[in-house]
């Protein structure tokens, strides 16, 4: 009996020492993945604490070692420890990408080197990549990611308004003008101009995308024909046509095999939304780069329909169809509008495409808009017409892989834990809680023992 309760505590003893051996490996092991790899789960509602997708798309766009020199001091009157408000948003992008370095400096410390960097304020930022450099000052994903789109941007790109005819203006503060769209614009890289082709010989060489957006008096011949030998030579166009006559735009029409219906498209799924009937809602897209993952709601005012001519020249694609349910009125607007079969086109409606073909070994495109006003100031924050505009510019210059980004909603906050804190947690969990287990284990041997 008495050999029968010694191998039974025997073994109860290796049955036990193994467990602590078990659980001390454990914590062991736990410990030294916390120290070497560091792995995060985003909670919060909106991805809020994390990168967009598309901010990681840029990241992985910029092949090379990218550097940050932040002039900040350690203490600042207003924000506090700004250092580590700064190195808490750039942790985010040096995840995605290892070889982003940042180097703090105090201006305090250091006043010559912040003098010969241009900084003008405290927590300014300079990044370098490939040679070139940018200045931040403004810490949020939208600023940081634009300027990383300027430096992964191959080379500039010009963007050429034409002007003398009345046209929306692409740095205008008028409601139809496209003033904020302009900003978006340079904000993102780009550089903008304008072209008077009464007084231009041509359209210059080192327009990457010429913009035509609603001219309200007729051009010339000669204009036109400028514009036409620029077509013929491969030029990138984006055509923004409203309701009315073209003012002498009908043989660049004509070249791109283009049909313009007279009317506006009608959409009554637009009174779901409160909005006019008159306003085209896009939701349908066709396959292509400016609408992929595009699922948003795009509104164009006013629009009208888009037909592109079969024909061997040009390979088209619909970007938009709307007013599924709707029509293109062809009647007066100013009383009640109601579809008439006899002069009415029922929808869906396309309103907008594209075209391109290869010259030269090198790909021209296209892009006819049905509606100037999608674009203009007062309807540019309806829907998602900035993205889809800036999504249709990069690929009409060639770099449809960068890609917008706009701020998201906040919908939750932060949970900001202390130092000490965080002490009390880890240690909770790495110590304390090992060491009940392993009391736990000592007491039930210690009690099976005694029976």
């Amino acid at each position: 009996m008495a050999m029968i309760t010694h191998q039974r505590r025997r073994y109860w003893l290796i049955q036990n020492s193994v467990f602590v051996v078990l659980l001390i490996s454990l914590a062991g092991l736990l410990g030294y993945l916390a120290r070497e790899a560091r792995v995060q789960w985003d909670i919060s509602q909106n991805g809020h604490n994390s990168l967009s997708q598309a901010s990681v798309k840029i990241l992985e766009k910029i092949n090379g070692p990218l550097n940050a020199t932040v002039y900040a001091t350690s203490k600042d009157a207003q924000l506090g420890n700004i250092r580590k408000v700064i190195h808490e948003f750039l942790s985010r992008y040096q995840r995605v990408k290892p070889d982003f370095m940042v180097t703090f400096i105090d201006p305090a410390e250091q006043p010559k080197l912040t003098r010969e960097a241009g900084v003008q304020v405290n927590g300014e930022m300079v990044v370098t990549f490939n040679g070139r450099s940018e200045h931040l000052s403004t810490f949020n994903e939208q600023a940081f990611t634009n300027l990383l789109m300027r430096l992964a941007r191959p080379s500039e790109k010009l963007i050429t308004m034409l002007s003398g005819h009345g046209e929306r203006k692409l740095d205008g503060s008028a409601s139809h003008d496209l003033g904020e769209f302009g900003k978006q614009l340079m904000g993102k890289g780009f550089k903008t101009g304008t072209l008077n082709l009464s007084i231009a010989p041509a359209v210059p060489a080192n327009t990457s995308l010429l913009v035509i957006a609603s001219p309200q008096i007729d051009l010339q011949e000669g204009e036109v024909g400028k514009l036409l030998a620029y077509i013929g030579r491969g030029g990138n166009l984006l055509w923004l046509i409203d309701e009315g006559p073209l003012h002498g735009l009908q043989p660049l029409a004509e070249k791109l095999e283009v049909t313009l219906t007279p009317g506006v498209v009608v959409d009554p799924q637009a009174q779901q939304l409160k909005l006019p009937i008159t306003v085209a809602l896009g939701a349908n897209y066709g396959q292509h780069p400016v609408t992929h993952n595009f699922d948003y709601i795009t509104m164009f005012p006013f629009a009208r329909q888009i037909i592109v001519n079969e024909n061997e020249v040009w390979h088209s694609v619909s970007l938009v169809e709307a007013a599924h349910r709707g029509w293109v009125e062809t009647g007066k607007q100013d009383s009640g509008i109601v579809f008439d079969k006899m002069y009415d086109v029922s929808g869906p409606v396309s309103i907008a495409a594209t075209l391109r073909r290869t010259l030269q070994d090198r790909e021209q495109r296209i892009a006819v808009i049905g509606s100037g006003n999608f674009l203009a100031n007062t309807y540019l924050g309806n829907g998602n017409n900035l993205d889809f505009g800036i999504n249709l510019v990069n690929w009409l210059t060639g770099d449809e892989n960068l890609i917008a980004i706009q701020p998201r909603a906040t919908l939750d906050s932060n949970l900001v834990l202390s130092e000490s804190t965080l002490i009390i947690i880890t240690g909770g969990f790495l110590i304390v809680l090992p060491l009940v287990f392993l009391a736990s284990g000592l007491i039930i041997w210690w009690l099976r023992g005694r029976r």
